[in-house]
Order: C-alpha cells, then structure tokens, then sequence
C-alpha cells in the first residue's frame, strides 16, 4: 500500500510521523485494503477516502458510544460506513446518504462483502430531502453519532437539520474543517465550499447547545457534544 501514501496531502500532516502513527495502529483488513485500490483505480477523487486511521478512530468512537444509531451524510465507497458499523453495538443501524450514482455498485459490493448489510442502509439523493423526508420519520429514538462528509456548502444547513435529533451526550463530526489551510485566509478565498467551512467553524463555536474541540487530524476533525 506504501505507493498509495506517497504524496503528504494535508499540512497538519508529517508523513514520517502519519507514518509512524499506521505502523503502530491496526491496519486495514483486506477487505479494506482492497476498497482503497479499487477506489484509486475506480476514482479521480481518491482523496476523499478517510484513511485507517480517521476510519479507526470513527469505529472507536461508534464503540465508546455503544452506538445504535448513526447517520452519515457523503458515503463516498463507503470506507468509512463500514468502520463505523463495525463499531455499533450488534443491534445498530447506520444510515448514510450520497449524491453521486457512480459509487453505488462499488458501495454495495463492499458491505454485502463486510457482512454488515444488517446493519448499513445507503440512500441515494441529496441529503437535505433525505433526511427529513425518508429517515428521520421512520426512526425510534434519536441519533448517537452524526457524521458530515459532504458538500461544504451546506454544512450548517446539514447541522441544523440534525442536531434537535442527536441525543444529550451524543456526538456531531464534521471532516474537512481546516479545508487544506484554506480557513486562514478567508479573504483570498471566495469560493463556496471555503465560505461554507469557515461560516460552519464559527457557527457551531458560538451555539451553546454543543461543546467543540477541533482536532487537526488529516484534514481537521470538528468534534461537537450535544449538552
């Protein structure tokens, strides 16, 4: 796999010392190795995977939680959902929502592949329609764990769609929060999905009904706790 970690591409990131932090985590099984090749041979937009160590710790973090309830909005191949699911309590159902076609075949080989079909349901559409309108009718109790990986854009309005619906104590995680550096100067830059970062960063700051802490993991994690 080594040919596929050979450009550092976040600066939060030392690649001797990302390195390091792989070699003394648990690697990928398989089954996953096997995702991230077919993603880079599948996809231009490889990037977008989470990585093991982002995957492990959004399974760490399913497991303290005992979570039986997830949502992800940008299931991408699917990579992360499977990380999560493997971190809910046995009885657990993660849903999680894309808007591009192209990854639906890979994102369904791989699940049934992980045996975890029980237990991950995948929705086609845009987010925003989604949620509302197919599954938070037809949930029993609220969200343990929300986690955004989608458009920037809309990021607070995925915020605001979830948050009333993520029990107390339960956990909001947005990824890609340091945007390649690009939050530091926001004045040189004006494209939406930067805009969208930066309005989400301040926004969730000032509301009272989560506790932050920003993590500068790969590409920056916001952890937010539901009071």
């Amino acid at each position: 796999m080594d040919e596929l970690f050979e450009k550092q591409q976040y600066l939060t990131t030392n690649r001797s010392y990302e390195q390091y932090a792989i070699e003394f985590s648990l690697p990928d099984d398989d089954l996953m190795a096997e995702l991230i090749r077919r993603t880079h041979l599948s996809f231009t937009t490889a990037g977008m995977l989470s990585g093991v160590l982002q995957g492990r710790l959004l399974q760490m973090i399913c497991q303290m939680l005992n979570a039986k309830i997830v949502l992800e909005i940008g299931t991408y191949t699917g990579y992360s959902s499977i990380y999560m699911a493997r971190g809910m309590a046995a009885d657990g159902k993660l849903h999680t929502i894309d808007n591009n076609p192209e990854v639906a075949d890979l994102v369904s080989e791989f699940i049934d592949r992980s045996g975890l079909a029980n237990k991950i349901s995948t929705y086609q559409g845009n987010a925003l329609d989604v949620i509302p309108q197919v599954i938070i009718p037809e949930m029993v109790g609220y969200f343990d764990m929300v986690f955004i990986d989608a458009d920037k854009e809309n990021y607070i309005n995925y915020y605001e769609l979830c948050i009333e619906k993520v029990r107390q104590g339960g956990f909001i995680i947005a990824d890609n929060v340091l945007w390649y550096g690009r939050v530091f100067d926001e004045n040189n830059y004006t494209d939406k999905e930067t805009k969208g970062i930066i309005a989400f960063n301040k926004h969730v700051l000032n509301d009272p009904r989560v506790e932050c802490l920003l993590l500068p993991i790969r590409d920056g994690l916001m952890m937010l706790r539901v009071k």
